[in-house]
């Protein structure tokens, strides 16, 4: 019996187990292909240097035994999952059962349905004909001018915000006439007649009212701070033509396509954990050898530690995840599980449901590593492990930086803020990404921050030259960081 035969089984009985998915398309495809998709994030999309760099550093670790892809799945309807040609048939066997717990995990949770419903759920062809478009782009503007754009707009990929909807309209609307009806209301009410009647109260007024005419001629842009930067220098951009705005936007639905994934990795990963172990296991029509060929692979997947360590220095997901299902499954049961898995995300599920008795049979603790190189133990408290598990996950994983101020040159200032991240930036990054804004922003850009001793800072934008592609990323190791043991 090959691989497909055992598929359609297995997908029949996760239908009689209760999991709900849209239908799935798999497809075996070579090495260098999965790589490819793993990296760029879809089998197809808008070309970009930066993916390159990231793609050398993947062969390196797959060379170097610390990486191996089984497959990527991309929800949707349908959703599509690629599996490794080299993989064996238990590999795939146990990968087909790990994706159908995917695409149940998408089907029912909130966070999934909200950001499937804006962005689509024809994510492949949606990202294909955004690569088409950047292709004409090139051929009519040349490299030098689409790649000035994808800098600025993949350096800001994840500076969206998330609680607003993908589709949403400009601050005009905000000024529209039900607007002005209700501020006129609100000045014609008696408390409002009487207050105007106060001594002084006449020259206030009419000061006030003058600033008013003066900021209704020209309505403060942005009215809030604005944390989407994406949809900001799409709408606002001074000079920016049609074809780079498209460049944005593509770039920001993308983004919220991804969202729910990085939101929910912890409790993604362990759902279908969990289910590609009971499917084998209730799976008694898979041969004993292909059965045990197929559970090494689960335990290779979901053990804390790789290699022949005993000990790791970061938190597998998969472990993490498939361990609190299980610990929630065992003592609230499955009908539980399934409304945590529609209700919550990564940061209320480890906050909630991570009890002492899991963090101490896990041999969870925080670790601190100083610059001189040392690595020592910080703290076994719940509450610490908790919050350096969900440090990384804040604001999708990037500094909270808004657009506080379109000034009336068409200059730019931005914010950190610093004291909600509790974290400065790297002063020469952030001026990277600031020059490749200032670039096709086309004007004088500021960003009010702080160093990493928190001490204030403030980066203006440079107008001459060009600036040189970023180093390759080395992400520095936290001050806290929980392990497993």
């Amino acid at each position: 019996m090959g691989l497909d035969r055992y598929a359609a089984r297995i997908e029949a009985l996760a239908r009689e187990m209760g999991l709900a998915f849209a239908p799935v398309e798999f497809e075996l495809v070579p090495d260098s292909f999965m790589a490819e998709i793993a990296i760029y994030g879809l089998p197809v999309r808008m070309r970009h240097w930066s993916f390159g760099v990231r793609y050398i550093h993947q062969l390196v670790h797959q060379k170097m035994g610390n990486s191996h892809i089984f497959e990527v799945m991309f929800p949707g309807d349908p959703c599509h999952a690629y599996m490794a040609e080299h993989n064996s048939v238990a590999e795939n066997t146990l990968v087909t059962a790990h994706v159908l717990g995917h695409a149940d995990f998408a089907s029912r949770n909130a966070l999934f349905l909200r950001f499937g419903a804006m962005a689509g759920q024809h994510i492949l062809q949606q990202s294909a004909a955004r690569a088409q478009r950047l292709e004409i782009a090139l051929q009519r503007h040349g490299q030098e001018q689409v790649e000035a754009v994808l800098d600025a707009a993949l350096a800001l990929e994840q500076h969206v915000d998330v609680h607003a909807e993908l589709h949403r309209p400009p601050y005009a609307a905000a000024w529209g006439p039900a607007g002005v009806a209700g501020k006129q209301a609100a000045a014609d009410d008696p408390f409002t007649q009487r207050y105007r009647r106060l001594p002084g109260e006449a020259a206030a007024l009419a000061a006030r009212e003058a600033a008013r005419a003066r900021l209704a001629q020209r309505p403060l842009v942005p009215p809030q701070a604005e944390y989407d930067l994406l949809w900001f220098i799409a709408q606002h951009g001074p000079e920016l033509a049609d074809w780079e705005r498209d460049i944005f936007l593509a770039v920001r639905e993308e983004s919220f396509y991804y969202y729910p994934v990085y939101a929910c990795q912890i409790m993604n990963e362990g759902w279908a954990s969990y289910w590609h172990a009971r499917l084998l296991r209730e799976a008694d029509f898979l041969p004993p050898a292909l059965y045990l060929s197929a559970i090494k692979s689960h335990s290779d997947v979901v053990r804390p530690y790789a290699g022949e360590h005993q000990q790791a220095l970061a938190v597998n997901p998969y472990h993490l995840g498939f361990c609190m299902w299980e610990h929630i499954i065992e003592r609230e049961g499955l009908a539980r599980a399934r409304q945590i898995c529609r209700d919550d995300d990564d940061c209320s599920f480890i906050r909630n449901y991570l009890d002492g008795e899991l963090a101490d049979r896990l041999g969870l603790f925080v670790h601190e590593s100083r610059r001189d190189g040392e690595t020592r133990l910080a703290s076994r408290d719940l509450r610490a492990i908790r919050e350096a598990i969900l440090a990384p996950k804040y604001n999708y994983g990037v500094p909270c930086i808004a657009v506080t101020l379109l000034n009336d040159d068409g200059s730019l200032v931005l914010r950190h803020d610093h004291q909600r991240d509790g974290r400065g930036l790297d002063l020469e990054r952030a001026e990277q990404v600031l020059a490749y804004i200032a670039r096709i922003w086309r004007r004088p850009v500021t960003l009010h921050t702080a160093d990493f001793r928190g001490t204030p800072r403030v980066l203006h934008s440079k107008s001459d030259g060009v600036p040189e592609p970023p180093k390759p990323p080395t992400p520095a190791a936290p001050a806290a960081t929980p392990v497993q043991h």
